[in-house]
């Protein structure tokens, strides 16, 4: 008789101790939320599932209590909660309700990543880069050569370099074409393609830009920000229109192209005008930076608000401590909302224009995400200017946006609703 109740007092106390570790994810408590994803993709590689508490506590993450893991945070300097097993067992059933807009989705597997970005990049030319690094998520680098012989389909998330798939070398030709860096960039563009075989950057492009398509269509998650977002479908759209000036290709472009633009093609836009002189810094109408009149201090993009139970996927991808995230610029800082697909989502958007900031949508069997602008934490961020430290800025909303889509692949697959 003894015995059992000594064993009875055992199992009620042992619901008591710690069984969970919480990372909060909310503006109070959470002081490092770009490394937050970091351990929890850490623990994810370690063969441990994680739960991901879509609208509780700004996005939370519960992990199984492990001493691993604490040392880790504390290592890092993300913030965590130990919790008893009653306690976590009341969160999951709060989040349960049908009354409440939460959800908790399970993360099975760390996602593969790659980066698609030239050799000789500087990590910070591009945000993705600076985040991961950060956050200590590792990632590959691929580039033309690797998409070409079909590499893509060892990863399952693909962030593209702030590209010009359309082989007009990003639009700089008017401000820097007698700029070293330019004419070096032009240079080894040009013989990279001759190494692949092309005779042209437009036509090598194209068809990097192609693979990228069957890689999404096939399953895979692409993410793209700044003038990758607009580059990539423009160059979709003219598969079979030249329209590179001389001075990009050698030869003319051809007449009326944009008579010839395909719009079925496309992931996310349609119906714009391309920019036909190479003398402006732009590709297309798609682009909102010329045509937007917002000042610096009231630049503010909010966040949709989904159901988490519902809609699953675009709950994740805007997963926040705050709605209001601030804006910044970009050569594609945001996008023509009537240029949008209508089945593609808008997650963004500056309510002052109307404009959209951040798109999701499917494309056969996977996702794509595009993402105006090209640095959260830099306003405008030029050609030449001083890396950004994120020790700077460690709870940044812009850069969670990023670090969402990141997770996205670990999480537990459901059938999509047709």
């Amino acid at each position: 008789m003894k015995k059992i109740f000594f064993l009875l007092i055992f199992l009620i106390s042992s619901q008591l101790y710690a069984s969970y570790i919480l990372i909060p994810m909310d503006a109070e408590t959470q002081e490092n939320h770009l490394k937050a994803y970091g351990i929890t993709y850490w623990t994810l590689a370690q063969n441990i599932k994680v739960k991901w508490l879509l609208n509780y506590r700004g996005g939370s993450f519960l992990l199984p209590d492990n001493d691993k893991i604490k040392k880790e945070c504390k290592i890092r300097g993300v913030s965590f909660e130990v919790l008893s097993n009653n306690k976590a067992e009341s969160i999951l059933q709060e989040i349960s309700s049908p009354s409440k807009n939460m959800e908790a989705v399970v993360l099975e597997k760390a996602p593969k990543i790659a980066v698609y970005t030239p050799r000789g990049k500087l990590p910070w030319d591009d945000a993705v880069t600076m985040v991961l690094s950060y956050a200590e998520i590792p990632y590959d680098t691929v580039y033309d050569e690797q998409v070409l012989k079909d590499e893509l389909v060892l990863y399952d998330w693909l962030h593209l370099h702030h590209e010009d798939f359309t082989g007009q070398y990003g639009k700089f030709y008017r401000m820097y074409r007698t700029a070293a860096w330019y004419i070096e960039e032009k240079k080894e563009a040009e013989a990279l393609a001759e190494k692949l075989g092309y005779s042209k950057v437009s036509e090598e492009k194209r068809d990097v830009a192609l693979k990228i398509r069957d890689y999404v269509v096939g399953g895979g998650f692409m993410f793209a920000m700044c003038s990758a977002t607009d580059s990539f479908d423009i160059a979709l759209s003219a598969e079979n229109t030249d329209i590179c000036e001389p001075m990009f290709d050698g030869d003319g472009s051809d007449a009326n192209y944009q008579s010839k633009i395909d719009f079925r093609k496309t992931f996310a836009f349609k119906d714009y005008t391309l920019e036909r002189s190479p003398m402006v810094y732009e590709f297309s109408s798609i682009d909102m930076t010329r045509k937007r009149k917002i000042p610096k201090q009231t630049d503010y993009f909010s966040l949709m608000d989904f159901s988490a139970k519902w809609d699953p996927i675009p709950t994740m991808l805007c997963q926040n401590h705050t709605a209001l995230v601030k804006g910044f610029m970009g050569q594609t800082t945001s996008f023509t909302r009537e240029e949008i697909k209508s089945n593609v989502l808008v997650m963004g958007e500056n309510r002052t224009n109307g404009e959209a900031k951040y798109i999701h949508g499917i494309k056969g069997k996977g996702f794509f995400t595009f993402y105006g602008g090209h640095d959260p934490e830099d306003y405008t961020h030029k050609v030449g200017d001083p890396k950004t430290e994120l020790d700077l800025h460690p709870t940044s909303p812009g850069y969670r946006l990023i670090l969402n889509n990141v997770l996205f692949p670990a999480a537990k697959k459901k059938k999509q609703k047709t």
